[in-house]
């Protein structure tokens, strides 16, 4: 319900959303496909630790936002230099981070 409502918010504020994964299988899919110019991710999907992600989507060169329950000091090292909020967040700071990690075309 969580990546439902940040898409909705997103979507309210102009993204275009290649799409939600609530898996890390669906989230590697989704990165594989190529078709974003960034992403949010939580550090755990579904149970499972998302640092194949993290690791996926550096290697692409693509910049990401880690919206985490965790705090700052418990992220893996994968997850270490991506801008960070901690959930809960106000949805315009998440409009913002994103916006600013976004590659200006």
């Amino acid at each position: 319900m969580i990546a439902l409502s940040i898409e909705d918010i997103l979507v309210d504020a102009g993204f275009a959303i290649a799409g939600v994964a609530t898996k890390l299988e669906s989230a590697l899919a989704l990165i594989e496909a190529g078709a974003c110019d960034a992403a949010i991710v939580d550090s755990n999907l579904a149970g499972v630790c998302a640092d194949p992600a993290a690791i996926a989507l550096a290697a692409r060169g693509l910049p990401f936002v880690v919206l985490s329950g965790y705090s700052q000091e418990q992220m893996r090292s994968p997850f270490v230099g991506a801008r960070f909020l901690q959930k809960p967040c106000r949805p315009e700071l998440l409009i913002e981070t994103l916006t600013a990690v976004l590659p200006q075309h």
